[in-house]
């Protein structure tokens, strides 16, 4: 007969087991969101296995999309086709379905987009305003104007009192501060050169890199100062950036690069190109996974979104997503009642 610590040994060891168990099937799995601008759907990846498990009816020509907090829900920006989109569709991912698609009024083309603090911010490009969405209350809760043109793409700075827009119709970039009042002292243009599109914020919140559309360079600018410290070239034609997630390299898409398009690999501390990667079909937007193994970035004429091995800094797969593939979000795996 077993010793009663042994028989109370064994039964901690099943318990726990099952528990970890349990919590590991309660899980909610992570998802790669991918926006079809042609066909007007949303498709839910699995990041594992690369399968489309879901395509959504979005409204017209969505754009870019931010995830929810507790990875429920991903809003989505509907940018219009021919004539300009006013709404953004707030989809349940694991339910693959639109619950509401919020009217946005006069505020038309909305684009880049980015969570915060629970509440999602967007740029409206023709009425030059930066806008706050509250998801639980389904209203538009602040207002921002840019003074600035077709303010694009948005990125908010890791301690969230930044938020910068690319201003492609004004050559310039807007510095919003967050943590005071919206008034005209809040914000700072940054002078860049022509046609800024492409941005993104270091993850320690040290510089902002912006790629322009006219020329292939990419301008550094010193978030402490709010100037450009450097600009080097690296391509044709820059209209999607994405730092790694340890900020020792960029991923940079020229859709005018090489022959077809390109994928461009940019070492952080040295400014130099480590790999260029031929991709025809027009590369448009790019995902990190969180551990940034692996780059998702979106070929828009191919129909596909593809996985880029940052380690091999290669192609190691492809997904055929949808008609016109272009911004993509992530959602964390996250624990269930979160």
């Amino acid at each position: 007969m077993p010793s009663n610590r042994l028989v109370t040994t064994r039964h901690m060891l099943f318990t726990t087991l099952l528990c970890c168990a349990t919590f590991a099937h309660a899980a909610t799995p992570a998802r790669l969101i991918v926006l079809n601008k042609n066909e007007a759907t949303a498709a839910i990846v699995d990041p594992v296995s690369l399968k489309v498990l879901a395509r959504v009816p979005t409204g017209e020509g969505p754009h870019e999309a931010a995830v929810s907090a507790n990875g429920k829900l991903v809003v989505v920006a509907n940018y219009g086709a021919q004539t300009p989109g006013n709404s953004l569709s707030i989809i349940d991912i694991d339910g693959a379905r639109e619950v509401r698609r919020h009217d946005l009024g006069a505020l038309t083309r909305p684009h880049g987009i980015q969570l915060h603090n629970g509440k999602v911010y967007f740029t409206s490009e023709l009425t030059r305003t930066v806008a706050r969405y509250d998801i639980a209350a389904d209203k538009i809760d602040w207002l921002m104007g840019t003074g600035s043109s077709l303010g694009h793409m948005l990125v908010i700075s890791p301690d969230g009192k930044w938020l910068y827009t690319s201003n492609i119709g004004s050559d310039n970039v807007s510095a919003i501060r967050l943590d005071g009042p919206p008034i005209p002292s809040a914000i700072k243009q940054i002078a860049v050169n022509g046609r800024p599109e492409a941005i993104d914020v270091s993850p320690d919140g040290a510089e902002l890199w912006v790629g322009h559309i006219s020329d292939g360079t990419i301008a550094v600018v010193d978030t402490a100062t709010h100037t450009v410290k450097e600009s080097f070239k690296v391509g044709v034609g820059l209209n999607r950036l994405k730092f790694s997630p340890d900020g020792k390299r960029v991923v940079v898409s020229d859709p005018r690069g090489g022959e077809s398009g390109e994928i461009i690999v940019v070492d952080v501390a040295t400014r130099k190109i480590v790999q260029r990667i031929g991709t025809p079909g027009v590369p448009l937007g790019i995902q990190f996974a969180p551990d940034g193994k692996r780059a998702f970035f979106s070929r828009n004429q191919a129909k596909r979104v593809e996985v880029l091995d940052m380690e091999k800094l290669a192609i190691t797969a492809s997904i055929e997503t949808g008609d016109g593939p272009d911004g993509l979000a992530w959602r964390h795996a996250v624990a269930d009642g979160k």
